[in-house]
């Protein structure tokens, strides 16, 4: 197989790698729809979504339709495949897959775009974690409009359906994309500056966006709530936690965080961010707020909760997410050492930019909905 990519080069093995996954399953879909499309595409990718983006606690495929069902527990043959809200395992490796496509393409592009300065790049799309995490609450705001309110949604199906998990994480890198581009061009062609201070700022500048809105919904919305000492509790505890982690690695074994460096410090604060939220959210919201704690909408998180549930208290059943996330950061830390950076420099960064958008988006969402409480 590598010989083979070598004669072709990477790049058109990349396009043809893309081009045959979209062949295979848009062929398939058209010539197959029963058995390609309703049993797997819709069933385990769109129709999750597709519920999501209604509210709903599942949906029946219905030859099409797309109807909901009277019972999600009992549903008719006749309706099926039936999909709900959220990952399958199925999904999961699916969209696994996808992200390390995605991410060779991006490997790709830098390359194409001449960019040297990886870890520059990492800190330059370091806003974009936050935008991914908060552009997910303008949908939460959104439902609570339409639930709590009755008042028509800003953004109503099809337009929700961009910012639902999964989708929302391709529409952010799409976005994140294109201003990695056009900061390109601002740095050789407008501004004095290199290229990670303008797509810095692109960032920064969306993300403000989003927070001026829900700034907006608090000040007029009376189903936006703000509670700022959620946010505030939940960025000093994970940097305590993320700077105790930190110390103990640096005191104990220093070489597990050789290869990341300060990078490290970044991978440990966004998990913590992660963990501390969904801690918050779940176990905190009656001391902090006087509110009733929120529903997980994560299955790990779910998954973790339901078995801590059987050995303590309600009050700390969701801590031991928070634990499992700094172990499984630290561990991120220790296989990116010094020799995985050497032997690809591009696409290990690469990889540690998507680590840390899947923890602080998370994270951030959490953090923001428990603000808002929405």
């Amino acid at each position: 197989m590598s010989d083979f990519i070598d004669r072709i080069g990477i790049e058109r093995a990349w396009v043809g790698a893309v081009g045959l996954l979209t062949a295979v399953f848009g062929l398939g879909s058209v010539l197959f729809p029963r058995a390609v499309y309703a049993n797997f595409v819709w069933q385990y990718f769109w129709g999750p979504v597709y519920a999501d983006a209604h509210n709903w606690n599942c949906v029946a495929w219905a030859d099409g339709a797309q109807v909901q069902p009277q019972s999600c527990g009992s549903v008719p043959a006749s309706l099926g495949p039936v999909a709900e809200p959220g990952y399958t395992v199925v999904s999961e490796i699916g969209y696994a897959l996808i992200l390390l496509l995605m991410l060779v393409g991006v490997g790709l592009l830098v390359k194409r775009l001449r960019i040297t300065r990886y870890r520059a790049l990492f800190y330059g799309l370091f806003p974009f974690m936050f935008f991914g995490g908060t552009l997910r609450v303008v949908e939460d705001v959104n439902d609570k409009a339409r639930l709590a309110a009755g008042q028509s949604p800003i953004f109503d199906y099809p337009l929700n359906s961009l910012l639902i998990s999964p989708v929302i994480y391709f529409t952010v890198f799409f976005v994140a994309l294109a201003a990695v581009v056009a900061a390109v061009f601002l740095a050789e062609n407008v501004v004095d500056r290199e290229f990670e201070y303008p797509l810095f700022a692109i960032g920064s500048t969306l993300l403000a966006a989003n927070l001026g809105y829900f700034a907006w919904a608090a000040a007029t919305q009376p189903y936006v709530s703000f509670y700022p000492q959620v946010a505030i509790v939940v960025l000093v505890a994970a940097t305590v936690v993320a700077g105790g982690v930190w110390y103990g690695i640096e005191t104990l074994k220093p070489s597990i965080n050789a290869g990341t460096g300060f990078m490290g410090v970044v991978v440990l604060w966004a998990h913590a961010i992660d963990g501390v939220a969904n801690f918050v959210g779940l176990n905190l919201m009656p001391a902090l707020t006087g509110q009733a704690n929120l529903q997980g909408k994560h299955p790990v998180n779910r998954f973790i909760v339901d078995v801590a549930g059987q050995y303590l208290p309600a009050y700390l059943d969701a801590f031991p997410f928070l634990v499992v996330k700094m172990v499984a950061a630290t561990f991120v830390l220790w296989v990116f050492d010094e020799t995985v950076f050497d032997d690809s420099p591009r696409f290990t960064v690469m990889l540690l930019v998507a680590i840390v958008a899947v923890g602080l988006g998370p994270g951030t969402r959490d953090m923001v909905r428990a603000t808002l409480y929405v």
